[in-house]
């Protein structure tokens, strides 16, 4: 371990719902939380706000709504997230070629491989002047922690929430995580924690005092070894930059269970198409086409077919998601859809004619497809009409705004934008309405930017 604390880790204050605060002023300081909001959607992020009442992300949705009933309940941008999110990177990389993102809001950094940093003072510094970057950039507040490890530099970050700076002086590693509930250490959920408690083990302190041999004995060999280490403080991880994308993957969850094989057979088509979408989108191709199924009872099945090279065709993936499916029993039903690719690749494999044919009568299967192609494309332009909540339109009189909700041939849009002064007015629609049309967010701060836009 270092003798000096330079590994810090990055966490994004309660991402989502703070993206959603920070954009729409009548939300400021008030409940919101951000998920699915089907009757088996979870929560993804719930702002502070939300969290006095109990509400946390992966909570169903209908405890949510029991728990915080006046809370926003929006539906997740996921573009908008991803753009503030390389804003984000983009400060860290300054600071070091060794940045690791565990997510879009979460990272660590290795101060020293930037030469920016070389014992506490000057850590402390920097990570400073990183929050007020990060809020001068985007808006938004993230918690710093600063350490001579990964694992501590994490916890550290933990002790700061919300928008804080924790930094852990070396040599005081042991007195801090002492006291603290076995659930502090990675690796430490649930059931490991009620297998310790029940051990009579409740603190790192106790695990220390457990002992190595106990801690095996209870854990077994890897989890004891581990366990151990991490409560002496131990932690030599390094920290690892970019690891590489092993697959690109797209699911949908469903809120009524699907019976109809047909049906099924075009939501597979639909997800493969989005998913080589994602694939070419990042410069990828690959070998490998995976299909996954969560049947009616929960159950999960994967399915997988490799070819004979690389590609981001999108009729070689819809036709390997096909024969895929034609394995497995949906008669129950299906809650959960989802195709993948694996083996990935930075080329593609051009002729790969033959793949496409594969397992169909020649070209009346590829015309089939497309015709399949089609009706999807439509559907998606339906979906768009719902207007989900929380998403941005624009209205030819009224100007830019968000919706408030939808229903029974209606959609209620608040108009107002990032840095107005208070909450902008209502207005109800028809959810025809010509002149409204959905939107592109505006970016949370004068002269930022959205997807590289600037306003």
């Amino acid at each position: 371990m270092r003798n000096a604390p330079t590994i810090l880790h990055l966490d994004m204050d309660a991402f989502f719902a703070s993206v959603e605060q920070a954009s729409k002023p009548s939300l400021r300081g008030k409940a919101v939380v951000v998920g699915g909001l089907g009757p088996r959607g979870v929560v993804a992020t719930a702002s502070y706000e939300a969290r006095v009442f109990g509400v946390h992300s992966a909570m169903p949705m209908g405890q949510a709504r029991r728990l915080a009933p006046n809370a926003a309940y929006l539906v997740p941008r996921f573009g908008l997230y991803r753009s503030i999110s390389e804003q984000v990177m983009g400060l860290l990389r300054g600071l070091s070629p060794l940045v690791e993102p565990l997510s879009l809001d979460e990272a660590f950094v290795d101060l020293e491989a930037g030469a920016v940093a070389w014992d506490a003072a000057s850590a402390q510094l920097v990570g400073e002047r990183l929050r007020a970057d990060i809020r001068a950039v985007t808006g938004l507040s993230g918690s710093v922690g600063l350490a001579a490890s990964k694992m501590l530099a994490k916890i550290a970050s933990e002790q700061a929430k919300p928008d804080g700076l924790v930094l852990i002086e070396p040599g005081t590693e042991r007195a801090m995580l002492g006291p603290m509930t076995v659930r502090t250490l990675p690796g430490v959920g649930p059931a490991t924690g009620d297998h310790l408690r029940r051990a009579g083990i409740t603190t790192v302190d106790e695990i220390a005092e457990a002992g190595e041999d106990e801690l095996v004995r209870l854990l077994g060999k890897a989890h004891g070894h581990a366990l151990y280490a991490m409560a002496l403080a131990h932690d030599e991880r390094p920290v690892v930059a970019e690891r590489e994308a092993k697959s690109v993957s797209v699911e949908d969850t469903y809120d009524v269970d699907i019976h109809d094989r047909l049906r099924v057979g075009m939501e597979v088509q639909r997800l493969a198409d989005r998913c080589v979408r994602r694939l070419r989108g990042a410069g990828l191709s690959g070998r490998t086409i995976v299909l996954k199924v969560r049947r009616y009872d929960f159950s999960t099945l994967t399915r997988s077919e490799t070819l004979r090279g690389p590609t981001d065709d999108p009729a070689v993936v819809r036709e390997a998601a096909a024969r895929l499916l034609d394995s497995v029993d949906t008669t129950g039903g299906v809650r959960l859809l989802g195709v993948g690719v694996t083996g990935l690749a930075d080329y593609t494999q051009e002729d790969l004619f033959a793949q496409a044919a594969a397992g169909a009568e020649g070209a009346a299967g590829s015309s089939a497809e497309e015709d399949v192609a089609e009706p999807v494309t439509e559907q998606e332009a339906v979906a768009e009409r719902r207007w989900p909540a929380g998403h941005d339109v624009r209205h030819a009189q009224y100007g830019h705004g968000w919706v408030q909700g939808s229903g029974l041939g209606r959609v209620t849009v608040r108009f107002e934008t990032p840095g107005a002064p208070g909450p902008g007015r209502v207005r109800t629609f028809r959810v025809d309405d010509p002149e409204l049309e959905p939107a592109e967010p505006l970016p949370l701060v004068p002269g930022g930017s959205v997807g590289g836009v600037r306003a």
